[in-house]
Parts: structure tokens; sequence; C-alpha cells
């Protein structure tokens, strides 16, 4: 192995070598702890610690790293205390997710490493996010980025590398090519000859170097960090490697040829470096046994401190209350019109819901300078629905962005952004095609609070329903997948006022908001709606009409259904409750609801199985059942795609079946 020192001091190869032999000693010593049965998982990196600790050492100290299952010489490199890293691996309450993750899985602001999640991909966008908000504020520093040569098959892969490319972001993609996906060799993932040649499909610079050479690394990474800052362009760089033990222990290595054991075992990244210092009379023998000396003992001792934490207590209140953000102090005008007798307390205009949508992300990016907007065609176009028409004109192309069509890379970049303090709105054309966005939404913005601490300040709107003949796949109803998911809010507003104050609560939100409109109501429905900045609180329902014989809980397009056929049934005293938002619920306003009446329809556009309908019926019969005069019935669209047909889109929706479950549950 040919070792170049170029302009590297002897004290700055001497550190190389200490922060290579650190995680090695380490994770040798918890191999011993894994086989004698006091540690119960690990995943090894032995082999290809250079990558780890030569990208880390080349970066500033807060420059972010998006690391992966073998990359513990990026969180030792940047000085994270190894009895504090025990804890982390042991699930003790004081590592740093609290006990709620294992090994890597875990991030520190306070350390710039942001915690990867099992699906490998989606880490990408995160840096590409990061990247962005360097570049917003023409910083001189990069992202860094993780993958193994099984994760460059991924969707996610190519969209990260896409939009960095398309947005010019000084992010840097590292690949370990390791030459196997767990047990999968590469003849079996790839059929190009070598992975870094895709870097120009998305014209962007790479480069392959030898993964096992520490002065390599060091010297690549310097290089290509002054290169994104300079041109504000990305790059990939291939390293190729090998990993000498299996994927995790448990898996062992009986599928790899022996021979090429022996070969790698030749290029050992540490006995190569060591022996080039020796050589090079940089240091002696005796240094390097010391050193080894000062190593274990500091192991040793920080073991000791690792292994007597605390012992852990459960608390299922604290569990709870880390599922979200805390919301930060505001003195944003607060509208309360949660009671049907609402008088605005501002001068107010008629405006559509539409407008009150673009009224509220219009006044937002006044009050948030670090806002950015982000979908498919927002810009000069304004989006599908026109929502943002005049933005760029407004805020400029850098806060009003078009994207690629790279869901997922746009969700993960905004939670990137989040990192650096940024708020972001991601337009979700129809709320249809959230699905190619769907992983980073339920694994990476709804856990990562609860995971380790980082908020994701990120709304996602979502042009939701049907009723406007546009089939399948621009029409369903999707609310109910996101309220399954701790960790996310979902509002659903009905009315312009309520769109406009809820949307403006939403990205004041340190949490990730699924913000849902129904397109059908974008023009026509229409409202008196202040004027002003102000917020509707998120968890609120609003008591639309009040009744004394039968309870209906709905919201969006339910509401108008509801408020129509009490119109046209004066004859009948129905209480209508608008939810607003599905999660969290507001539990007490659908007490009271039941209350008024002891009989409760829920009525939503959504199919009938599966709804958030039905969780509402539980928890009305498991906290309501002596209030009840009736069963809780439901009524939902039905079972089936929505049809394009606009007949058979009628005979869909729950509103052909409203008189019918209206009838059967005062009949009762």
């Amino acid at each position: 192995m040919d070792f170049d020192r170029k302009h590297l001091t002897d004290l700055q190869l001497t550190d190389l070598y200490r922060g290579l032999l650190w995680p090695r000693m380490i994770e040798e010593k918890m191999l011993v702890l894994l086989r004698q049965g006091r540690i119960s998982k690990w995943f090894s990196g032995i082999g290809q610690e250079a990558i780890s600790v030569g990208a880390t050492m080349a970066l500033d100290k807060d420059e972010w790293i998006m690391p992966l299952h073998r990359n513990l010489g990026v969180f030792t490199a940047r000085d994270m205390p190894l009895h504090k890293l025990f804890m982390q691996w042991q699930g003790s309450q004081e590592g740093y997710s609290k006990a709620r993750e294992r090994s890597f899985h875990f991030g520190t602001r306070e350390h710039h490493i942001c915690g990867m999640i099992s699906h490998l991909g989606p880490q990408l966008a995160i840096a590409d996010g990061v990247a962005l908000a360097h570049k917003l504020r023409k910083e001189n520093k990069v992202s860094l980025a993780f993958t193994g040569d099984g994760g460059t098959s991924e969707g996610d892969f190519h969209e990260a590398l896409n939009v960095a490319a398309v947005w010019d972001l000084p992010v840097i993609f590292i690949i370990e090519n390791n030459g196997y996906g767990l047990s999968t060799p590469v003849n079996e993932q790839y059929r190009c000859i070598s992975l870094v040649d895709r870097a120009k499909g998305y014209g962007m610079e790479g480069v392959q170097i030898d993964g096992n050479n520490i002065l390599a690394v060091y010297d690549t990474i310097k290089g290509v960090k002054d290169y994104c800052i300079k041109n504000q362009k990305p790059y990939l760089i291939e390293c190729m490697t090998f990993r000498m033990r299996g994927h995790e222990e448990a898996s062992g290595t009986k599928y790899v040829p022996q021979d090429l054991f022996r070969l790698w075992e030749e290029k050992d990244p540490i006995n190569n470096f060591e022996q080039y210092l020796l050589k090079e009379n940089i240091l002696q023998a005796e240094d390097i046994e010391k050193l080894r000396a000062e190593f274990r003992e500091n192991i040793e001792s920080e073991l000791a401190i690792g292994f007597s934490s605390d012992i852990l207590t459960v608390d299922t209140e604290t569990e709870l209350d880390d599922v979200y953000a805390p919301l930060p102090p505001s003195n944003v005008l607060v509208i309360d019109n949660s009671s049907n007798h609402y008088e605005s307390p501002s001068p107010t205009s008629e405006k559509r819901m539409i407008d009150a949508i673009s009224d509220g992300l219009r006044q937002s990016m006044y009050k948030h300078e670090h806002l950015i907007l982000m979908g498919q065609d927002i810009a000069e176009y304004g989006g599908a629905f026109k929502i943002t028409e005049g933005f760029v004109k407004e805020f400029g192309k850098e806060r009003v962005r078009n994207t690629p069509l790279c869901e997922s890379a746009i969700i993960g970049s905004a939670l990137g952004l989040s990192l650096e303090g940024f708020k972001s709105m991601m337009e979700m054309q129809f709320a249809d095609f959230v699905t190619v966005g769907f992983n980073q939404i339920v694994n990476n913005l709804a856990k990562i609070y609860y995971r380790w601490g980082q908020n994701a300040d990120v709304v996602i709107r979502m042009p939701t329903g049907a009723g406007v003949g546009a089939g399948p796949f621009h029409s369903q109803s999707n609310e109910a997948w996101f309220t399954h998911v701790p960790g996310l809010k979902v509002v659903y507003p009905s009315s312009p006022v309520d769109a406009k104050g809820l949307l403006i609560s939403a990205i004041n939100d340190p949490n990730p908001v699924m913000f849902f409109e129904h397109k059908g109501l974008y023009r026509s429905v229409a409202g008196q709606v202040p004027d002003e900045y102000y917020s509707i609180e998120i968890g609120k329902a609003r008591h639309v009409r009040e009744g004394d014989e039968l309870s209906i809980i709905t919201y969006g397009n339910g509401v108008h259904w509801a408020e129509d056929y009490a119109a046209e049934h004066p004859e009948i005293s129905i209480d209508i409750l608008d939810l607003r938002t599905l999660a969290p619920l507001d539990h007490m306003a659908i007490r009271e609801s039941v209350k008024r009446t002891g009989r409760v329809l829920v009525l939503h556009e959504d199919t009938l199985t599966g709804g958030i309908g039905g969780e509402i019926a539980a928890w009305i019969a498991e906290n309501c059942f002596s209030i009840l005069d009736a069963p809780v019935m439901r009524c939902a669209s039905l079972d089936t795609p929505v049809p394009f047909n606009i007949e058979l889109e009628k005979n869909f929706l729950a509103s052909a079946r409203l008189e019918e479950c209206i009838q059967k549950l005062l009949h009762y």
C-alpha cells in the first residue's frame, strides 16, 4: 500500500493513526463482550475504519455527517465519550436516545451526526437538505453521507444524487463498497463496472479510491470538500474496501471465499499504516505499544462507567410526552373559533379556501425568513392548483423551489433543512403521490424526535379527496394512514378561516404536520377570513351546529355534507362537530357532542375499513358507553378504489348513504 503524506506533519500523521486505532480496539473489546454475553448485538466495521476516520477528520466539527452501521470511526473521531456510547449500545436511559434505540440508530446535534434508520437510503437526502441550508446561508460548508454498495440500488440513492445535482448542492456522497450487501455479492447487485461511473449520469464528478488507505481517504475528502464549496457542486466517492466480520456477528461469513479474506487481510488499513509510520520513523514500536496500553486502559475505565449506569426507569408519561417536540412560546394572534357563536376580533375579507391557504403561506413566508417552499411546479407555474402563484416574484426561487419528481428525496431534504434550523413546506402535488415518500415520513420525520430529540420542522401539504372525477390515482383519501403513526400531526380543515389559521399553526409547529386540503373545496367554499396573521390551535375541534337528537362527527368535505343535510331536514336536531385535527384528536369535544345527543354518526369520505371513523367509534364505545342511546355508527365511502366515472363516483362517496345511515340511527 502506497502512502503519500504530502504536506501532513508528523503530528497530523500520528493523529490519524490514533484515530484509526481507537475504534479498532473498541471493536475488538466489543467482540469479546459479545462472546461473553455481556452485549447483545454488534455491527462490525473492522477493515473499513480508514473511510470513517479519514472522512470525519477531513471535515470541520460543525459539518453534518450521516453515517451507517459500520461507521464507528465517525463517532469516535468526533470525540464522543466511549462510556456514553456504550450506554447507548446497551439500551441505557443515559445513552443518546434514552434507551429507545440501539447500536448506531441515533444522532447528536452537539456532534453534528444524524442518526440512521434501518432503511439505509433515506440518509442521503438528509445531506441534501443540510447542504441546501449551507448554500442558502452562503456558508463555506459541506454535508457528507455514507451508503454501502447495497444501498446504491435503493431509489433513495438515485433521488438524493439527482436532487443534489439539479440544485447544485455542496454535498459529498461516499459509497463504502465492501463487496457484499449482507451475503449478496456485488455481481448480483449491479452491472456497471464501477459504482462511481454513475456520477456522470447525474452530471457530477466522482472518483474511486482505496478505502483502506487512510491518507488517500483524508486527502481526497479534503480536496473534494474544497471543490464542492468552490463550485457549489456535489461529488461521489467510491471507497473500495472489505469487512472482515459478518453483516452483524450472528450472520457469520461462510459465504465469503477464504482466499478473499487472505487478500484483504494484507490490505488491513491499520497494520499497513502502522508499518508505514514505523518505516518513516514517525513512530517507534514502543510508542505504538504505549498507545495501545493507554487505549486499553481507557476502554476498561470507560466501560466500567458504562456498565454502572442507572437501572432503567419506565415512565409512561415521559414516553408519551417525548413523541412530540414542545411548542415554542408564541405571540401570534390565536383565534378560538371552536364555538359556533364565534366572532372575529380583527377585520375580515371574503376568501375562497384556496385563497385563504395561499394567504397563510404568504404571511408565513414574511414571518419566517428561513421558511422554504418545495414542490413540483410550485415556482413560476404556481403549483397544480395555483396556490403559490406569484410567490417566485415575491420571494425568489431560492425560497420557492421547483423539485424534480423525487418525493422521497424532497421530504428527506426538508428534514435536513430542519437540522440546520430551517422550516420547510413541501407540496405533495396530489395526496395520492405520498406513497413514494412514505418511508421518509413514517420512519424518519415521525420518529426522529422520540429517537434522539431532533425535531422535524416540516409541513407536507396534501391536496386530497374525490368528487372531481379524477379517478383512483388523484382522488383517494389517505389521511388514516398517517393517524396511525406516532410523531405526526394530521390536520384537515373544512373552511377558509380554519385552513389559513391551521396552516399557520402547522408552520409554527416544530413537529411534522400532514396538512390535508380537499381539492373539491378549494374554489367551491368561501367565507370571512381575518386579514391579519393568526393561528388556530391544532388538536381542537370546532362545534359547527348545536343539536340534541343526533351527533355527526366529521371533518373535511363531510362537514359540508352534514351541514347541507341538516339544512334540508330542519325537523331533525343535528349536532355537528368538525374535528379539524385527526392527530391528536380532541377527545373532550367528542365526548361533549356525544353527551348532547346520545346518538353518534361518524362521517368521513375515506373508505369504511381502516378509516379514522373506526378509531373514533371505538374510543366513544370505550369512554362514553353510559351516555349512548344507540350504537355508534359510521358512514363512509365504499371499500373500492375511487372510480373515474362521475355517476360511479357519486355512488362511491359516503354522501350517497348519509340519509340511510341517519335514519337507521334515529330509528334504532
